[in-house]
């Protein structure tokens, strides 16, 4: 898959990037949701440069693991 294949798997919103949040609110998917025992549920969103490189740490761990590799989960863990 190229680029924006692998974009396209998202649905993007303007928000601010987990990673930069300097630079404001930028398109961003949601990678994410942290749900602490105690507080607010947070949704951690990542903006494209990101979300490219988590799936492209994900494709490696996947190859290391023998593990078939699924687009689309940055944030995920591999089964």
């Amino acid at each position: 898959m190229d680029r924006q294949q692998i974009l396209d798997l998202y649905e993007w919103h303007p928000g601010a990037c987990f990673r930069h949040p300097a630079k404001g609110d930028v398109a961003t998917a949601q990678i994410k949701t942290i749900r602490p025992r105690v507080g607010e549920v947070e949704t951690i969103r990542a903006c494209e440069d990101c979300v490219i490189e988590l799936e492209q740490e994900r494709w490696v761990e996947a190859s290391r693991n023998g593990v078939d590799y699924q687009p689309g989960h940055a944030g995920e863990a591999l089964l």
